[in-house]
């Protein structure tokens, strides 16, 4: 949150994917795929099938606590990749990935996203910046949560709302936030009554 965006896109990689899908010869190995909001993309702990790159839409990634808690770690939109992760560790989806909007994914087969990373220096350097660039932000948006009350990042989180366009209900802003229901009505409470 301490960027000045909290939905994450990647049109370099966005590009590279639709070259990819556009060359006749990799037709069977990706094919586009629409998910209706509230779909999930992924489930945590599932067994991955495809590595996914947004072409349009908004989804939200997070991960299920033992006291069936949720936690946003990012919003991905255009160019972000899905289980790539996954892949390079040979283990289960790690989070939840679900559709906020309508969303229309680029879906690799297994066997052949495995191939391109070993014979295309291309994609091995789009997901090395994809990967550094996520735990930067990452370790960005917890200090920042840490270091900063809950009525600031809220208010933070209300005006990134606003300058992306973009409308959360209470339940996604509280799991973002890292925080209850309880204590989200509290501070907005707080932030209308100033």
């Amino acid at each position: 949150m301490s960027k000045e965006n909290m939905l994450r896109v990647n049109e370099t990689f966005l590009s590279y994917t639709e070259k990819l899908y556009n060359t006749q010869l990799y037709k069977q190995a990706i094919q586009q795929k629409v998910f209706k909001k509230g779909e999930l993309l992924l489930l945590q702990q599932d067994t991955l099938t495809k590595v996914m790159l947004i072409k349009d839409g908004i989804t939200k990634c997070y991960f299920t606590e033992e006291n069936d808690r949720n936690y946003i770690l990012e919003f991905l939109s255009c160019g972000e990749i899905i289980g790539e992760i996954e892949v390079l560790q040979n283990s289960k989806c790690l989070c939840t990935i679900e559709a906020v909007t309508d969303v229309i994914v680029y879906s690799f087969d297994l066997t052949f996203f495995k191939e391109l990373i070993k014979s295309n220096l291309e994609l091995s350097n789009l997901l090395l910046d994809v990967i550094s660039k996520r735990i930067i932000d990452t370790a960005s948006r917890a200090s920042f949560q840490q270091l900063h009350t809950t009525d600031y990042n809220l208010k933070k989180l209300l005006e990134l709302q606003t300058k992306q366009d973009i409308t959360l209900s209470k339940d996604d802003m509280a799991d973002y936030l890292g925080i209850s229901l309880r204590n989200l009505n509290r501070a907005l409470s707080k932030l209308k009554d100033n």
